[in-house]
């Protein structure tokens, strides 16, 4: 690593004990597999976008994510999703994760999921659009069975219906 090198430390919000036990599970070399990849068929200022995060955010009127059960059973984590209109901000939301500083979030709802600097590209003509629903779901997913099997077909479907060409992931 050169002396520019950022590491992240993806655990330092986690309590040590359970931080040694997820740790365990990941790999010490980077992936090698094929990703799968689809090139953009237009430019950037004429497409479609959404916003999605792991980051487990919630509008107010929606349930949070079930943080209870993770509690009981820490192995568990909830794999619903939640949608995002476009215009939420920190006022209309709630953040549920028992793994990452939320306050920051709370502040500041661009800083995982930046639905005002989309809305902005929008307006520079920097992309085309940003579509009217973003998504959330909790990025703690030991067993992801559920959340690949039920959560993200929804999302996908949704995501058709309003003709998106492109999704800006944030993990958490």
């Amino acid at each position: 690593m050169s002396e520019h090198t950022k590491v992240v430390d993806g655990f330092r919000f986690m309590p040590p004990s359970l931080s040694a036990w997820i740790s365990k599970d990941i790999p010490d070399h980077p992936y090698s597999g094929n990703i799968p990849w689809t090139p953009l068929d237009k430019p950037i200022k004429e497409t479609t976008f959404t916003l999605i995060t792991t980051a487990g955010i919630s509008m107010k009127s929606d349930p949070p994510f079930d943080l209870d059960r993770e509690k009981r059973e820490p192995a568990w984590g909830d794999p619903s999703y939640r949608k995002i209109p476009r215009t939420a901000t920190e006022s209309d939301i709630e953040v549920s994760h028992l793994h990452v500083n939320t306050g920051y979030i709370k502040q500041d709802i661009n800083v995982m999921l930046p639905l005002a600097r989309f809305a902005e590209f929008e307006k520079e003509g920097v992309i085309g659009q940003l579509a009217p629903t973003c998504y959330s779901y909790y990025g703690f997913q030991m067993d992801a069975t559920a959340l690949l099997a039920e959560s993200m077909p929804q999302v996908a479907d949704q995501m058709r219906q309003e003709n998106v060409e492109a999704v800006l992931l944030t993990p958490a």
